[in-house]
């Protein structure tokens, strides 16, 4: 028998607030988290502004010394910190690393776009370059691996079950945490840590810059640079963070009375196949369609039920191909559309890191029931205000708005999508 999956436990490290408490503060206060990075106009890129996360202020900053983290990665920290963050929010209970107890019945999927690429630019590379391989020592090899930061949740949480990491660009985390939700469902595990992580670096930003995918024309107004659906948007703005979240069976969420958040319905995860438009830096809106269809059909919810759009919406161009799309597979438009935020317009694009993000501030509208804002979004775009009322995309918070059923998505490079359904529980 198919299990029903729910949020049990939340945790953040963002550029907006690291702690829940602090990120849901700001995303009511629509308080933007970009600021200017004067090593990034040194390095001479066109984008020197950016989201990274302040993790000294996070409330369980104190662990990172606890288990000997504070030497590692950024990826690695902030991973750590929200995971047991989220863990700790979900009520249970971390153990002592002397147990010999094994949580065979709890996993973990971390995702992240390049995690670990901080370990090579400031450590592998010059050691090895300058001859000096030898003092890399096992430190090198515990933070490369893509799994670094699900391998050592697993010591700290004596997680048993199935500990692993993906990384598919822009749908990373989304991706995990449908992956995490289908282990639940299928009755392989009773309760998973899901999200992803993705460090501040400024060779990781050097690289989408040097696509040309970053605006270049805000650095002196770093909190007006991230502009989802804005006919003056000209590039997304890079962010760092983690998002990770508990997703839990149901009934062992209820009989031991957990917090529940949400329930996440079903979801699904495909590829447009570089076909109709799809490429490696453009998504196929044929995949995209098919992918937000086969994720209400999955769920068992009706195009007409949903009440918000958690979009991808990068601050490009493809902001009216997605507006498109969403119009096209829902059916609706005008007053008619559900009402559609972004959370990069507050944090930034944090890559590896940004569906689970934006589907905890999903997960937090759902349970509070507001909206919050789209910055910078006064200026809509005229091809998207064709499509949608205005005070749909709203640039001020929304208190005490039904928010039953929410649609998340997110769609990135090599033309990879992944859409899940969030439902309010009873």
């Amino acid at each position: 028998m198919e299990k029903k999956v729910v949020i049990t436990g939340l945790g953040v490290v963002s550029p907006i607030g690291s702690g829940v408490k602090f990120f849901q503060e700001a995303l009511k206060k629509g308080k933007s988290g970009i600021r200017y990075f004067p090593e990034l106009e040194k390095i001479h890129l066109g984008c020197c502004v950016g989201g990274k996360p302040e993790i000294e202020s996070h409330p369980l900053f104190c662990m990172l010394d606890k288990y000997n983290l504070t030497d590692n990665i950024l990826a690695i920290k902030y991973a750590v910190l929200a995971a047991l963050e989220a863990w700790l929010d979900a009520g249970l209970n971390i153990p002592e690393s002397d147990s010999e107890y094994v949580n065979k019945d709890t996993g973990c999927i971390i995702s992240s776009v390049a995690g670990n690429i901080e370990i090579i630019t400031d450590r592998i590379y010059p050691l090895v370059s300058s001859g000096d391989a030898r003092r890399l020592g096992s430190k090198a090899m515990e933070q490369i691996q893509f799994h670094s930061p699900s391998a050592f949740l697993a010591g700290i949480l004596a997680l048993g079950n199935q500990t692993t990491s993906n990384s598919c660009a822009c749908a990373s985390s989304s991706e995990s945490i449908i992956a995490g939700y289908e282990r639940i469902k299928s009755g392989k595990a009773k309760r998973m840590l899901v999200g992803g992580t993705e460090g501040y670096s400024p060779y990781l930003w050097a690289v989408v810059d040097s696509a040309r995918l970053t605006t270049r024309m805000f650095n002196d107004m770093p909190e007006k640079a991230s502009r989802p659906m804005s006919a003056s948007a000209s590039g997304f703005v890079p962010g760092a963070g983690a998002g990770i979240m508990l997703l839990e069976d149901f009934e062992e969420a209820v009989k031991r009375n957990a917090k529940i958040y949400c329930e996440v319905a079903g979801g699904s995860v495909n590829n447009g196949g570089h076909r109709n438009g799809g490429s490696m830096t453009a998504p196929s809106p044929i995949g995209m369609e098919r992918c937000i269809l086969d994720a209400l059909a999955n769920s068992s919810t009706d195009k007409n039920e949903i009440d918000l759009i958690s979009g991808h919406l990068t601050s490009t161009m493809a902001d009216v191909i997605e507006l498109i799309c969403w119009s096209k597979t829902l059916g609706r438009r005008k007053e008619e559309f559900p009402y559609l935020n972004s959370l990069k317009s507050l944090a930034g694009h944090c890559m590896g890191a940004a569906g689970a993000l934006e589907t905890i501030a999903a997960a937090l509208e759902i349970q509070e029931q507001f909206i919050y804002p789209n910055l910078n979004c006064e200026d809509l775009h005229p091809f998207i205000e064709k499509i949608i009322s205005k005070v749909k995309a709203p640039d001020k918070v929304l208190e005490n708005v039904m928010i039953n059923n929410v649609i998340k998505a997110n769609f990135g490079t090599g033309d990879v999508n992944a859409c899940l359904i969030l439902k309010k529980t009873p």
